[in-house]
């Protein structure tokens, strides 16, 4: 699992209790899957389709540092199947994980188009020496 995002919990982020807001913390994970598919499949109109149930193991409070990490599972003709997991950065104990997300591709007319993708590839692998 790649851990690319860090978010400092802030007052704004949490709930009457006091942790942390789940659904901001979910609005935070689709937006991290959706740049990961984007920059995977090439394709700026990448949607989310699907979230399997996620499974709150732990909270976070005003302080902590979360990072949220992305692996990917499977390439499909036009989506991609990640996995998701956030873990506080200091204690590295898992806040919450989701185990199937399902990002689709879409053409122009708002349809599903196959992507030609079927394997991780990094943008600097993209870039060529001229």
């Amino acid at each position: 699992m790649n851990f690319h995002t860090r978010k400092w919990i802030k007052p704004e982020d949490l709930n009457p209790n006091g942790t942390l807001f789940g659904g901001r913390l979910l609005e935070w994970i689709d937006e991290e899957a959706a740049l990961y598919a984007i920059i995977q499949l090439e394709n700026q109109r990448t949607v989310t389709k699907y979230m399997s149930e996620i499974n709150f193991k732990s909270s976070a409070k005003k302080g902590d540092i979360i990072e949220i990490g992305i692996a990917p599972k499977k390439f499909g003709n036009s989506s991609l199947t990640l996995a998701c997991e956030v873990r506080n950065k200091m204690t590295r104990e898992v806040i919450i994980t989701v185990d199937t997300i399902i990002m689709v591709s879409l053409g122009d007319n708002g349809k599903p188009i196959a992507h030609g993708k079927t394997k991780i590839e990094y943008v600097k692998d993209r870039l060529t020496d001229e």
